[in-house]
């Protein structure tokens, strides 16, 4: 009887550690489980943010935005003709916003701009010793002043400038010679690159 009574507490001690691990082994799944569950829960989550952030960004840009032309000023002239000696060169504008008037393209706001212009110049009535001068001039409120200006030797001569310019709003821009000459293929671009003060 005592024999018996001896084995029982072993029996039960041994099942006792067998427990013991399963639970520790049931134990650690169902955390095992848990932390899987609220990475997949955490993935999904950024996932559905991230959609929201590609669809916000996709109707955002699909939405019309007001045209660079309402927003920036410039001009593109293209001009082809007789340049009479001192007075300034009928120009039209071909695109843009900034406005010409009697061929002089109006400033309307202070600021840097981005002068383009290129073409060709062709003259014939000068004499030996004679220069034919080619110059961007400005036309302000009290004074005219020449901005740039470019001689010619040669018969036809390429003209080729870029440059930037800080001009003032009411300042005029003509182009004029010293002498009669003949314009060919001028493309002459006005852009507004920092607007200071700019009373639209």
């Amino acid at each position: 009887m005592e024999e018996q009574s001896d084995v029982e507490p072993r029996n039960q001690d041994h099942m006792g550690h067998k427990k013991e691990p399963a639970e520790d082994e049931w134990k650690s799944w169902q955390r095992g489980q848990v932390r899987n569950t609220l990475h997949l829960v955490s993935a999904a989550a950024q996932w559905i943010l991230l959609l929201a952030c590609l669809i916000y960004l996709g109707i955002d840009s699909l939405q019309t935005s007001t045209p660079q032309s309402d927003i920036v000023q410039w001009t593109h002239i293209r001009y082809t003709g007789k340049s009479v000696k001192g007075v300034a060169m009928n120009l039209t504008a071909e695109l843009g916003s900034i406005q010409i008037r009697n061929g002089s393209i109006m400033i309307t706001c202070d600021g840097l701009y981005l002068v383009s212009l290129k073409g060709y110049i062709f003259f014939s009535d000068l004499e030996e010793e004679d220069l034919l001068k080619l110059t961007l001039q400005k036309t302000g409120k009290a004074t005219s002043l020449a901005l740039w200006e470019q001689p010619f030797q040669d018969r036809d001569t390429p003209v080729n400038l870029t440059t930037v310019l800080y001009l003032f709003d009411e300042d005029n821009i003509t182009l004029l010679t010293n002498s009669d000459a003949t314009i060919k293929d001028l493309s002459f671009s006005f852009l507004l690159l920092t607007p200071f003060t700019c009373p639209l």
